[in-house]
């Protein structure tokens, strides 16, 4: 079994049997990612419409696509712009600066330059939250909870999402350590995007020639950390694929929601998060990967695997050559 990190970590969530296909092996036919997504989907949308465009091109007098796209510019960005829905095709936060560049290999843009409050701070909590995005107190009344102890708040949060609460139901539900959200908040301003792997069966026609011992293989997910309100850490994550065939209009199968509210007051940060379904991910699936991702951003300051996650992340946000999946892949295996 593999050493566990002395950090306290996300409680209640994983509280089920674990999913046997977590022991995923090394062997599984993997790609490399770090520049799969911004290379590739442009140029299939091109082959498909390239002889609409042409044409387009000619009636319009213009010599080639590239004139055209040239002379629509200002109204494709329109029309992205309109048709973008945070949180679901685009991204929480707001794009980058025009003057602004970003490290990552990935064209999401990342959360603004200037760092959020941290847990330790005490911005004021009637600060409206963007559309779509909901804080604690739509879930529990502050001003009731707030004299209550730290176990009971989280006997009423687990009673609030249990699958009994119709008003607030909830696919995941969780409590940390103010001290645990510190350290993935600073690891998220800092690397907000990674990919964690989830184990998958092979299709049995793709297992035919492999051992019995060879028939589990493993599928990418790209995660995304925003800050959209002071109090308010959202994590969405989507399927490799639907990210390389949408890049930043993938729709996310799974968004995460952490609430630092009572972090001063109580030591205490909640979470809820929703799986979308029909999109291929069970809720056990989803909190194998909220584990995964834990494991990545909340290390301890010693060496060993903590100081090799940590050097992983740093490769990635950097699309360093370094970065291999097959170290992520083993990374993972550690986990439990």
């Amino acid at each position: 079994m593999a050493s566990t990190l002395r950090v306290p970590t996300i409680r209640h969530i994983l509280r089920q049997s674990h999913n046997p296909r977590i022991c995923q092996r090394r062997w599984a036919q993997v790609q490399d990612v770090r520049f799969l997504v911004t290379h590739g989907a442009q140029d299939r949308v091109m082959a498909k419409y390239r002889e609409k465009l042409e044409s387009k091109a000619k009636q319009e007098g213009l010599k080639d696509i590239s004139e055209l796209q040239q002379a629509y510019k200002d109204k494709i960005e329109k029309l992205r712009k309109e048709a973008a829905v945070p949180g679901a095709t685009a991204p929480l936060t707001p794009p980058a600066s025009p003057t602004s560049t970003s490290a990552s290999p990935f064209p999401l843009p990342p959360p603004p330059p200037t760092p959020a409050a941290s847990p330790s701070s005490s911005p004021s909590t009637t600060q409206p939250p963007p559309p779509g995005v909901k804080t604690l107190a739509s879930f529990l009344d502050l001003s009731h909870i707030t004299p209550l102890p730290a176990d009971q708040i989280q006997a009423l949060w687990r009673l609030r999402h249990s699958p009994d609460h119709a008003a607030h139901p909830s696919d995941i539900h969780f409590d940390l350590p103010a001290s645990t959200f510190r350290t993935l908040v600073s690891n998220a301003k800092k690397h907000p995007t990674f990919v964690v792997p989830l184990p998958r069966q092979i299709q049995a026609e793709e297992a035919e020639n492999a051992s019995a011992a060879q028939k589990q293989g493993a599928e990418l997910h790209y995660l995304q950390f925003a800050h959209p309100h002071p109090h308010t850490m959202t994590l969405i994550f989507t399927t490799l694929l639907e990210f390389q065939t949408r890049g930043e209009f993938a729709t996310p199968h799974t968004t995460i929601t952490f609430h630092s509210e009572l972090a001063d007051t109580h030591d205490l940060v909640l979470g809820q998060g929703v799986v979308v379904k029909g999109r291929g991910v069970s809720v056990d699936d989803a909190k194998w990967l909220v584990m995964c991702m834990q494991k990545f951003y909340v290390v301890d300051s010693g060496k060993g695997e903590g100081e090799e996650r940590r050097r992983m992340l740093e490769m990635f946000t950097k699309g360093d050559q370094g970065f291999r999946v097959e170290k992520l892949l083993e990374e993972a295996e550690k986990i439990l």
